[in-house]
């Protein structure tokens, strides 16, 4: 009896130890396969998500890490892609900040991972605000680049995606297409940037000039223009990007003699 009575015991024990050995071999094969994956064990590891922009806030989050290389890619017909959108974080731009001195605080960001580098944007930027044909000749308005929250203006270069989630904030629809102001903040769509528009006759380059000027006149309180004549120069409150109704592509507030371009008031 005694024998049989261990053997029985013993049998019990056995079964009752391989459901445990089972299951935990399944947990290590899982466990396994998990981490192959780029998974733990109960969830997503690894980096957190970045944030987005959320509906009905102004800004999006913000962040000075080093945006991704991200060159715009040529098509097929030679013409260059921008990507539709992005992580809604952005850098913000730091070469030549100034902490103190004299003009309109402002600041350049640009969204992560989209090919654009934010301190050579933010020296285009400088370059556009400080020309004689621009506001500060004509409207008396100086500007000093900083990379803190002293800006009154931040203007920020996005994706159309992000652009338009900006712009929304402020109930405006851009289509993916057009940039706008909310606030203190300019959103500039990248298409844009990258590619001007088919109705500007000029580069890239110079378009820029028009994004930066037509913005910041919104911020400066000015409003939409209209063509003033065929054959005039195109007012920088023209949206000019809808069509020129017989102007001539324009980028500038003030023409070479100090005066001002302007047009009547569209209704």
């Amino acid at each position: 009896m005694t024998g049989r009575s261990n053997a029985g015991r013993a049998h019990r024990a056995s079964a009752r130890r391989r459901p445990r050995a089972a299951v935990t071999v399944a947990l290590l094969v899982l466990a396994a396969a998990c981490l192959i994956a780029g998974r733990g064990l109960f969830g997503t590891s690894g980096p957190a998500a970045t944030p987005a922009v959320v509906a009905g806030k102004p800004e999006p989050h913000r962040t000075d890490r080093a945006p991704e290389d991200r060159t715009p890619e040529a098509t097929a017909d030679g013409s260059t892609s921008v990507p539709e959108s992005g992580p809604g974080t952005f850098t913000v731009a730091t070469a030549h900040a100034q902490r103190t001195g004299t003009g309109r605080p402002y600041r350049v960001e640009v969204e992560d991972g989209i090919g654009v580098n934010p301190d050579e944007a933010a020296e285009q930027t400088a370059a556009i605000l400080a020309d004689e044909r621009g506001w500060a000749h004509g409207a008396g308005v100086t500007f000093r680049q900083v990379a803190d929250d002293s800006a009154t203006l931040v203007i920020r270069i996005a994706t159309p995606d992000t652009a338009d989630a900006i712009c929304a904030t402020g109930g405006l629809d851009t289509e993916g297409e057009l940039n706008c102001r909310v606030g203190r903040t300019v959103a500039v769509n990248l298409k844009r940037w990258q590619l001007g528009s088919p109705e500007f006759a000029g580069p890239p380059e110079e378009y820029r000039a028009l994004i930066i000027n037509h913005e910041v006149g919104h911020w400066l309180g000015y409003d939409h223009r209209g063509c003033p004549g065929p054959g005039r120069p195109a007012p920088v409150m023209m949206q000019q990007i809808k069509g020129l109704h017989g102007c001539v592509s324009n980028a500038w507030p003030y023409a070479a003699d100090g005066s001002f371009i302007d047009g009547p008031k569209v209704p």
